[in-house]
């Protein structure tokens, strides 16, 4: 059974003027993301500022988000790091809280082989009994899990079951869906690539949109899976100028913006990211005002 099904948002992480997790914004955005229909909550991903955080803060986010969603829709916890330990010590922790899946990044700096790489996904997977969420985004992490790899963690570790494909590669995930031959679940990592990676046999997209647009985020998906692939389709390139300028700065940068833009507080950006540039936040605020989001 699927893991969910639709627009998981990948939920930011908001911060106080003096660095720390404001619990209370955060207990906020969690709220407007159920109340607008989003699928599932990821909280500690890359837009989440996760690799910015001490352990104890992340373990911090996890438990709050499981606490406040309290079952309500799915939760999935990013544990992943580029130390093996420190990724079974995230997990098996995380898994205490009551989540419902664990998304797991490829090693950054790191660059394993993928030998390394299968070693290290079995350490995890079998470290705990939740199931697991790959997540190939080797321009961050510059480590690619190529597709004879993923296809074979999800046929030999049982509670490897999805990968959150965001290489941008559509030949690459073509070749992963047929090599796997129905042994993994498919979600987008790219909100301008949702309806491609559907076509595919994708089943949603953990999602930065969903931060500003959980409604249209989750319809793109779900107009998908209802069978209507035109106005999938038609969705999917109504929302491409924003997904475009939610990146037009590195994540998640411009979505912070875009939060505050809405007039929730979206808080401040951990160092060694910056505040957005003023061209950038008022190009920003065009966008998102011609989609309808503001």
């Amino acid at each position: 059974m699927a893991i969910f099904k639709g627009a998981g948002v990948a939920i930011t992480t908001p911060f106080k003027a003096n660095g720390d997790v404001d619990y209370d914004v955060f207990r906020e955005q969690i709220e407007y993301q159920i109340a607008n229909g989003v699928d599932a909550i990821i909280v500690c991903g890359t837009t989440g500022e996760a690799s910015c955080l001490s352990h104890e803060e992340h373990l911090d986010c996890i438990k709050f988000c499981a606490e406040v969603v309290n079952k309500r829709i799915p939760v999935i916890a990013g544990t992943g790091s580029n130390c093996t330990e420190t990724a079974i010590y995230l997990s098996t922790e995380a898994e205490k809280f009551g989540v419902d899946a664990l998304l797991v990044v490829t090693p950054y700096y790191n660059k394993a082989t993928q030998k390394g790489l299968i070693e290290h996904f079995t350490m995890v997977a079998d470290s705990v009994k939740l199931p697991i969420i790959l997540y190939n985004v080797p321009s961050r992490t510059g480590c690619n899990i190529q597709p004879e790899t993923a296809a074979y963690l999800a046929k030999n570790v049982k509670n490897i079951v999805a990968i959150k494909e965001a290489s941008g590669n559509i030949s690459q995930v073509a070749k992963l869906m047929h090599l796997a031959d129905g042994a993994i679940d498919l979600y987008s990592g790219n909100d301008d690539q949702i309806v491609p990676i559907l076509s595919l046999g994708g089943i949603g997209v953990i999602s930065v949109l969903a931060n500003v647009a959980p409604k249209q985020a989750h319809d793109i998906v779900a107009t998908f899976l209802a069978g209507d692939v035109k106005k999938s389709c038609e969705l999917q390139l109504k929302a491409l100028p924003l997904c475009n300028a939610l990146f037009c700065e590195v994540n998640p940068i411009p979505v912070k913006k875009g939060v505050q833009l809405q007039g929730r507080d979206g808080g401040v950006l951990r160092r060694p990211l910056a505040e957005i540039a003023p061209e950038n936040a008022e190009m920003l605020e065009k966008v998102m005002r011609e989609y309808g989001v503001l």
